[in-house]
């Protein structure tokens, strides 16, 4: 009996490769960076041969690594960066154009029009989702609009769209299944979160070709098999959800009121609110945490931008350090007297502010700031991004059960200084699973469970184990006066 789980984590700058044993305990990983590509100020491109090279590649060799077959596997979960938006040939698979990133703000204008145009309130009922160029739908308008011939083609039914899962399910089943997941399909601008079905309204509106739309199924389903050649025999896929959501689900966050956050390039916060969609008051986004059994588990969500990526910046921008790891020595050695704020506009500002315009802003430098004040400064910007984030949760869910532990993961969770300043501003318990790898443990349970290889959802999260719970240490005076600083400086820099 195959009893290994193959979880593909399609993200932002890799594509990787997770294998789980039948206890859900990781047996090997293998990792892929691809090139990106910035045609334009704001503008974040990838080339779809590289996503899809590199996930079929890692596939093998984390198979390879393992020494195991593809006989081993039970079943495929994929989890992927969400709403990165690509437009291919139905027959050929030939993309016609790059796939346009989450992060990408080209059509900043065009969002900004449809605001004016009194738009925005239609599009959060249907949606759950703001005018911003984060999302799909705006995306998939410009290339229809911009790449010679494709809005024709489209709509005789040549051509196909779909986030990144949509994707590698096309090529990896050979071009023989077209679908997407609920909480893949929530985050396109073009899907009804109530009725759970594409929205009309909004293809109308972007001038989207229904033809074009994958079917949307179930977070744990039926998504075909892949291609025999691929890895030597068919393998069923049986989970598909968005990183952030998958991340949701390998923190068994399936009750509501319990909240995670997750700390890659961006930072997500996900907040479980049921089996009704909360109606945010404070700019979040309503959306689909998981759907299972034809039924959807709703959340609130807040999506930051830059968090990890801001590490980047220090290493590959102002090249003050060489690898990830150095930041938290330099914001240990910072001197505590000096209080240098960064605000990570480098895109734009996300939830609560949905700014896309304002760009980044150091305040509070002095003659002796230095790399270890910008480090700090750096680190500890995620921190107070995520205060802004909660706040306006709690605000929104008014259910004292939201006002407890955060559940972390991702890469900037291992930092121990880090998580230790998230807990100390948010004023809360921060809780570090065994398991970092929460968005692929997610996704591979999703498949696994489908595959009745592992458990039930109760199953699941009996299993949740802690690896460090982090306590709020500072002081109220300390944290009013550095939230204030911080306070200031967004005001400061969304004046600009």
């Amino acid at each position: 009996m195959s009893t290994h789980i193959l979880a593909i984590d399609q993200g932002t700058t890799s594509s990787r490769a997770i294998l789980f044993d039948s206890k859900m305990k990781l047996v090997a990983t293998a990792q892929e960076e691809f090139a990106q590509h910035y045609p334009d100020s704001g503008w974040v491109e990838h080339d779809p041969s590289d996503i899809w090279s590199s996930t079929a590649g890692t596939c093998r060799n984390v198979i390879e690594r393992a020494r195991l077959s593809a006989n081993d596997i039970a079943a495929i979960g994929i989890t992927n960066q969400r709403e990165t938006t690509i437009v291919w040939d139905r027959d050929t698979g030939k993309p016609v154009h790059n796939a346009i990133v989450w992060q990408d703000r080209r059509t900043g204008a065009m969002c900004r029009a449809l605001r004016e145009a009194g738009h925005e309130d239609m599009v959060r009922d249907r949606t759950g989702l703001l005018l911003d160029p984060y999302f799909s739908g705006t995306k998939l308008k410009w290339i229809l609009d911009n790449v010679d011939g494709a809005r024709a083609r489209a709509e005789k039914g040549e051509l196909l769209f779909g986030t990144v899962d949509c994707f590698l399910i096309w090529h990896l089943t050979g071009g023989k299944v077209h679908a997407t997941d609920a909480t893949n399909a929530a985050r396109t601008l073009l899907y009804d979160i109530r009725k759970g079905r594409w929205s009309s309204t909004m293809c109308e509106l972007l001038e989207i070709p229904t033809a074009m739309l994958p079917e949307v199924r179930d977070s744990a389903d039926d998504f075909g098999v892949t291609r025999a050649d691929l890895f030597g025999r068919e393998i069923p896929i049986r989970g598909v959800a968005g990183d952030q959501q998958a991340a949701t689900v390998g923190q068994a966050c399936f009750t509501p009121g319990m909240m995670k956050s997750t700390y890659g390039t961006g930072c997500f916060a996900l907040l479980n609110t049921g089996a009704t969609p909360v109606v945010s008051e404070n700019r979040l986004l309503t959306t689909i945490a998981y759907q299972i059994g034809g039924k959807p588990t709703y959340a609130l969500e807040g999506s930051i931008f830059i968090a990890g990526a801001v590490v980047q910046w220090l290493r590959d921008g102002l090249k003050i350090i060489r690898e990830a790891r150095e930041t938290q020595p330099l914001a240990e050695r910072a001197d505590p007297h000096q209080n240098v704020v960064l605000v990570p506009a480098f895109t734009g500002l996300g939830a609560p502010y949905w700014n896309a315009e304002c760009r980044g802003a150091i305040y509070g430098l002095t003659r002796s700031s230095g790399p270890e004040e910008l480090a700090r400064a750096a680190l500890e910007s995620v921190g107070y991004q995520t205060r802004d984030l909660l706040a306006a949760m709690h605000s929104d869910w008014n259910d004292t059960a939201s006002e407890g532990v955060l559940r972390v993961d991702g890469g900037m969770s291992a930092s121990d200084w880090t998580m230790q300043f998230l807990s100390d501003i948010i004023d809360a318990p921060v809780d570090r699973p065994e398991v970092l790898e929460t968005t692929a443990l997610g996704a591979a349970w999703l498949a696994g469970m489908q595959a009745g290889v592992y458990p039930d959802m109760d199953g699941f999260a009996a299993q949740w184990a802690l690896e460090r719970r982090f306590d709020p240490q500072m002081d109220e005076g300390t944290r009013a006066a550095k939230t204030d600083a911080w306070k200031r400086a967004v005001a400061a820099t969304l004046s600009v």
